[in-house]
């Protein structure tokens, strides 16, 4: 199984300190977000590569920071040839250009690299794996992390966990769950990304391509447990920093 860590971002809203810095490395608790997420990742033993896409402008910054790392799992970094926020590709357009350059023909996860969170991924990956030839999404009920609904996307799911429908930051929100960065794709979901692309749908917001598989397949969703954090701006940054130092010190 792969883990593909979006990154290709230019994270406009947390200028200065990404206009030489990529977010995924910026300090959270003393340790680059990226760090993070890896140290997630070494807790599944199916994942035999972590593929990071990232753009022009940051792509040896991420080679730099793969060549000091001392992950068990082997790290490739690849470059999505964007230069600037206007010609990126968006979330599933580099997704695909990760599927094509590395030919996936594997069940996949799907991680943005500015999400963090407690919950151990060995978690989410048994849950989705148990709801067999199905993607599964993390989620988060804002009534436990003190979110406003309409930032996300919202997420409508049955007793049984099966999402029943997605808005992408819908004016009058229907539930209290939020998609939040964390996705499995079961192997079929390689032709899905081809159709949906080729449609000419929207290439950035993983909400967007989840809106469009409801209906096409069965998804579910996972109660993501712990903190969680999606670092958009400096206030989310400085909020999650003094959590996660604090875990630390204590």
């Amino acid at each position: 199984m792969k883990a593909v860590i979006l990154a290709a971002g230019y994270a406009t809203r947390l200028y200065p300190l990404t206009l030489d810095t990529p977010k995924c490395l910026l300090s959270v608790g003393g340790k680059a977000m990226l760090d993070h997420l890896c140290e997630n990742l070494q807790g599944l033993p199916a994942i035999d590569e972590i593929l990071i896409v990232t753009n022009a402008k940051f792509f040896q910054k991420l080679r730099s920071w793969k060549e000091k790392s001392r992950f068990s799992v082997p790290i490739d970094v690849l470059n999505d040839g964007t230069d600037s926020n206007e010609n990126r590709l968006g979330a599933i357009g580099d997704l695909s250009l990760v599927i094509e350059k590395k030919r996936i023909k594997t069940d996949f996860l799907m991680l943005a690299a500015d999400n963090l969170f407690e919950e151990p991924l060995a978690h989410f990956v048994g849950f989705a794996q148990s709801r067999g030839r199905a993607v599964s999404m993390g989620v988060v009920d804002i009534h436990d992390a003190g979110l406003a609904a309409n930032r996300f996307g919202v997420v409508e799911m049955s007793a049984l966990a099966e999402v029943l429908s997605f808005e992408e930051k819908p004016a009058h929100p229907k539930s209290s769950l939020i998609a939040t960065g964390i996705y499995y794709f079961p192997a079929f979901s390689v032709a899905q990304v081809r159709e949906y692309l080729a449609q000419g749908n929207v290439p950035d917001a993983p909400g967007h391509y989840l809106k469009w598989l409801v209906g096409r397949t069965k998804i579910f969703g996972f109660l993501i447990k712990g903190m969680w954090y999606d670092i958009g701006d400096l206030k989310a940054l400085e909020e999650a920093n003094r959590i996660f130092k604090g875990k630390v010190s204590s």
